[in-house]
């Protein structure tokens, strides 16, 4: 009997370790980044900020209202398109994409945004919200040490998350998520973390269409909810 007991006693506590470790991750994540006090009254966040995209300045404007809604408004070349995303449902308007009136969201569109709406984020109290977190180990993010981290989210695609080993920040997601029966993955990096009323935000957000800088970030100025009605009633 001991036999056997001695190797599972090693593999719980393997398994215990491994929790303990991403826990202790995450928690030095949410001390860099504010600590979990403060982004629990978190409830709005605005950023406005260009990229360059094809030689051309695209000026974009993101408004976020702590699980209520978010809006992306995005000017180019003398237009203005939007897309909206709240709990229920989703709009999108592209006038530089050929559309010509509002069109509402795909179902899974709006699906694997929704915990994006959080804005304290997927770690904070990441269990009673649903998620889950496995440590994958380290890796090297273009010659920064990184903890990497799986966290399966509740409604949303799965998202890989590396964590700054020195600083704590997280500096790189990959999110998978399947849109018109398709895994589509799509990363992000972060840098240039500044403090904006006591919590830290990244004001450079690489994406694969360009690299936004943003100009102006505000927390937990008034916003008018009426941004994420339907547009087209």
């Amino acid at each position: 009997m001991k036999k056997v007991l001695l190797p599972l006693m090693l593999i719980f506590s393997a398994v215990t370790a491994m929790a303990q470790t991403a826990d202790e991750i995450i928690d030095k994540h949410i001390a860099a980044i504010g600590g979990k006090e403060k982004w629990l009254k978190v409830k709005s966040v605005q950023m406005e900020g260009t990229v360059n995209v094809m030689g051309r300045e695209v000026g974009v404007k993101v408004t976020n209202v702590h699980n209520i809604g978010s809006r992306q408004d995005i000017s180019v070349a003398g237009m203005t398109g939007y897309a909206i995303v709240t709990p229920t449902n989703g709009w999108q308007f592209m006038p530089f994409q050929g559309q010509t009136k509002p069109e509402p969201l795909p179902a899974d569109a709006v699906k694997a945004s929704l915990d994006d709406l959080d804005l304290q984020g997927n770690f904070i109290d990441y269990k009673a919200k649903g998620h889950t977190v496995e440590y994958l180990g380290t890796e090297d993010i273009e010659g920064t040490e990184c903890h990497k981290l799986k966290v399966t989210r509740k409604n949303s695609g799965d998202q890989t998350v590396f964590i700054d080993a020195e600083t704590f920040y997280v500096i790189r997601t990959s999110t998978k998520i399947n849109m018109n029966g398709q895994e589509i993955e799509t990363k992000t990096d972060m840098s240039d973390y500044r403090d904006v009323n006591g919590i830290k935000l990244a004001f450079s957000i690489t994406q694969p269409f360009g690299t936004v800088v943003m100009t102006s970030v505000k927390v937990n100025e008034s916003v008018d909810e009426k941004i994420f009605a339907d547009p087209t009633k």
